[in-house]
């Protein structure tokens, strides 16, 4: 077998020595023309005599000695174009040779490699189809266990529901029996608990008018209506272009004009006032020719929260009652300045219409007041709201401020807590 393998091979590499030694020969071929055209000659070229070489040109050497070496290129690639192809068709046959040695050879083997992968690929198949076999048996099994504790669950729960159903129609019948004695007493209780509910709001709208409103600790009370009973503030020097006020006011009763603050100058004692018509609460600025008022808003022996904002710039006036917006105006007193030098008086004007410019009885003001703030600026709405909430009586004014700013009382007038 290693002769026959080798032969082959040897023809092979003498087939590619021969196509060297032709390419070889070709190249001295070319590099021995080149040479005798640059030294004028040719090995076989006839020599010429002078005359001769006289008649001779240059070109016509050269194309003497073109053709002289075309010619033997050509008989030598004929030659070596001849060995080659003897030598080709040779290997050609050691080839066929050794492919017929060693066909039966690979047939048997190829024959052998594929029995072997077959039995190899039908056991595996067989493996898994025993393996695939056994799990859809167990799975079988596994489906008929399931459908039997399903089967048997549905039987318990049917009769669960039929148990429940004959004990919730023995409790109907039971309960059909007591349902208008049941009824009854029912609408006998819903009548006791609204006459309660009813009772107990009665006695919480009085135990809320009992206690101050907004967190305050004390107010003052104006037990009747009376020209000596009042309370006045000095405030410090203020000029103002602006303000805003609070007040908690509970009155006994109103009339046409109740006075529940004023402040004045003795140039003009009605430079700011808040009093009571009625039902009504109406807010004066610089004569009573700038007013605004609230209607029905004030309900008598009840706390009642009243703000109020002015500017001058805009004339802007706005009155608050219980933490709503209820009236606002414009071009009220627009320009007007709130001069310093005055007094504030709390249930009672300052006029002219007695002897000493005392009070009027008329005007005079009886229930409590609490809270009593005041500002020299335009309180925002979140601001005025948070003045009437339980903690109201924390937020003091930085001109008068409740509990920290000294209010005189005369008359009856007094602290109460």
């Amino acid at each position: 077998m290693i002769s026959h393998f080798m032969t082959p091979l040897n023809i092979l590499v003498c087939a590619v020595c021969c196509f060297s030694t032709a390419l070889t020969i070709d190249e001295i071929i070319h590099v021995k023309l080149n040479n005798d055209i640059e030294n004028g000659i040719l090995e076989n070229e006839e020599v010429f005599s002078d005359c001769q070489m006289k008649d001779l040109t240059k070109w016509d050497k050269l194309f003497t000695m073109l053709e002289n070496s075309q010619m033997r290129e050509n008989m030598l690639l004929q030659t070596a174009n001849e060995v080659v192809s003897v030598e080709l068709q040779s290997l050609r046959a050691e080839m066929l040779q050794f492919v017929s040695n060693f066909a039966g050879a690979c047939a048997s083997n190829i024959e052998r490699a594929n029995a072997k992968i077959t039995t190899e690929l039908n056991r595996s198949l067989a493996s898994k189809c025993e393996q695939a076999q056994r799990q859809e048996n167990s799975l079988d099994t596994k489906k008929k266990t399931d459908l039997e504790n399903a089967i048997l669950l549905n039987f318990n729960i049917s009769e669960r529901i039929s148990h429940i159903e004959d004990a919730l129609l023995l409790r109907t019948e039971e309960d059909s029996s007591n349902c208008a004695d049941t009824r009854s007493t029912l609408d006998a209780v819903l009548q006791v608990l609204e006459q309660a509910t009813a009772k107990l709001q009665t006695t919480q709208s009085w135990i809320s008018q009992q206690y101050l409103p907004g967190g305050c600790e004390m107010a003052i009370l104006f037990p009747m209506r009376s020209p000596k009973i009042y309370a006045s503030v000095h405030p410090a020097d203020m000029t103002l272009q602006a303000f805003s006020f609070c007040v908690w006011v509970k009155v006994t009763e109103a009339l046409d004009k109740t006075i529940v603050f004023s402040y004045g100058t003795k140039r003009n004692p009605y430079e700011i006032q808040l009093y009571l018509n009625h039902q009504s609460s109406v807010l004066v600025i610089g004569g009573d020719q700038n007013k605004v008022t609230a209607d029905n808003v004030i309900e008598p022996s009840n706390w009642t929260h009243v703000c109020g904002t002015w500017s001058s710039e805009n004339g802007k006036a706005t009155l608050w009652v219980n933490g709503n917006n209820r009236v606002t105006s414009y071009d009220i007193a627009k320009g007007h300045e709130i001069p310093n030098r005055g007094i504030f008086q709390l249930g009672q004007e300052k006029n002219g219409c007695c002897v000493g410019g005392g009070f009027d009885e008329s005007l005079s003001f009886s229930g409590k007041i609490a809270g009593f703030n005041l500002w020299d600026k335009e309180l925002s709405d979140e601001e005025v709201t948070l003045t009437g909430t339980e903690q109201g009586c924390s937020v003091r004014g930085n001109i008068v401020g409740w509990g920290t700013t000294e209010i005189l009382l005369y008359g009856g007038a007094q602290y109460i807590h």
